[in-house]
């Protein structure tokens, strides 16, 4: 039996979802875009999303990340897996299967961490699909690839926290449905580093948050929107620390460990549809006399894309079978390769194949021009390429550190 065989369960989730995928998403793809078109607001929230909803709701494809029975799928992130790879070929499938970030992980947090206040009040209509969330860690002001370096201040006064700072990249900010904000600041400068930071649970509205702008991601407005926002004096009561002063850190983690198996496999998503509109193009154009797909440097990119795509397959389904058996801690170096590997290597595929499609592969007419946008993000979103490689290359050289050596390094310190 192989290592990475599912359950049929699983199985009948992954025929479900494609039958779902070419029968409702593919063909909403163009109406998405006319309906954005015809508002003129970039975050506006097309009435064909909501169509999907209620399908995707209606044929049991809701909620699909969820690991808790009830109130989600209940699947294990290697079941999981697929899944998110299957919506990743589409930009508007997760969110018709409301299995896209930020809610995911915020209604993790919410799950694991909330009060019985913060679940009746934000997790049961983020399961719901009728309210959206943002997650305010990102600072201007500081490098946040350190999230050490986080100034927003969390002053305990009473019975309450008075916030004061600015925080931006708050994806889901402007969405039309966001209500609730988690956000990541300093309550004690005096503790140890990873102790200072707590995370709170904080509404939209509440007088002192002002979001600022949208920022664009390589000119695009994405509709859910990357915020800026200004917390002013806010005052957020005490109960709504979650899980405790300092922990947030610890809920970080808690909280990114599955993220990072959601956005790699839906980057692999991506990759094999641009792998498919590759060949397409390829086999349908004709230059100099031949088709493109002639060409041994496209079959060289051809091959390539469907080597790479596999090896960053089987890594990823290694990553999310060791989170489910041994813990996301025993797995953070697979954890952390996958966040390296994933975008990069769908990136390469993506930018290749905007080559083949030449001028038309810049343009909105086909999706690879968002998709590069996305994955040149993402490898800055949840930690740089270089953060996650030198944690990487930590703990590899740890290995081979002898008794002695680690002695003297004590004695240096």
């Amino acid at each position: 039996m192989s290592l990475f065989d599912l359950s049929d369960r699983a199985r009948q989730y992954q025929s479900d979802l494609l039958e779902f995928m070419d029968s409702h998403v593919y063909p909403a793809e163009a109406v998405y875009e006319e309906q954005m078109r015809e508002s003129g607001d970039p975050h506006f929230q097309p009435p064909v999303l909501e169509e999907l909803k209620a399908e995707a709701r209606r044929r049991g494809l809701w909620n699909l990340f969820h690991p808790h029975p009830g109130t989600g799928a209940g699947l294990t992130n290697l079941e999981y897996a697929p899944l998110a790879e299957i919506m990743g070929r589409s930009h508007i499938a997760s969110e018709a299967c409301n299995c896209n970030a930020p809610d995911t992980g915020n209604m993790e947090v919410l799950e694991l961490f909330g009060t019985a206040e913060h679940k009746e009040k934000y997790l049961r209509p983020l399961l719901e699909g009728t309210m959206a969330s943002a997650f305010a860690m990102t600072e201007p002001a500081v490098a946040s690839s350190d999230a050490t370096n986080v100034e927003l201040s969390m002053v305990r006064d009473g019975e309450e926290y008075v916030l004061n700072g600015r925080k931006w990249f708050a994806s889901n900010a402007l969405h039309r449905n966001c209500k609730v904000l988690i956000v990541m600041g300093k309550t004690d400068p005096s503790a140890a580093p990873h102790r200072q930071q707590s995370m709170m649970v904080v509404p939209i509205d509440a007088p002192g948050v002002t979001v600022m702008r949208g920022l664009p991601v390589f000119g695009y407005q994405d509709r859910e929107g990357h915020a800026e926002i200004d917390f002013a004096d806010v005052r957020v009561p005490v109960a709504d620390v979650l899980k405790g002063e300092g922990e947030g850190f610890a809920i970080s983690q808690a909280r990114l460990g599955p993220g990072r198996i959601h956005h790699c496999m839906r980057a692999i998503g991506m990759a094999e549809r641009a792998l498919e509109l590759m060949c397409r193009r390829a086999s349908s154009r004709v230059t100099f006399g031949k088709p493109v797909s002639e060409n041994a440097n496209v079959q060289d990119w051809i091959a390539e894309a469907r080597i790479e795509i596999e090896m960053i397959r089987l890594l990823t389904l290694k990553a999310a079978y060791l989170m489910d058996t041994v813990g996301n801690k025993e797995a953070r170096t697979e954890i952390a390769a996958i966040k390296v590997a994933a975008p990069n290597i769908a990136l390469k595929i993506v930018d290749r194949a905007i080559q083949v499609h030449g001028g038309a592969g810049v343009t909105d007419d086909f999706p690879l021009a968002m998709m590069y946008a996305h994955l040149r993000t993402l490898r800055l979103a949840d930690g740089p390429d270089e953060v996650h490689k030198m944690s990487i290359a930590r703990r590899e050289l740890r290995k081979y550190r002898t008794k002695t050596e680690n002695n003297q390094h004590g004695g240096n310190k």
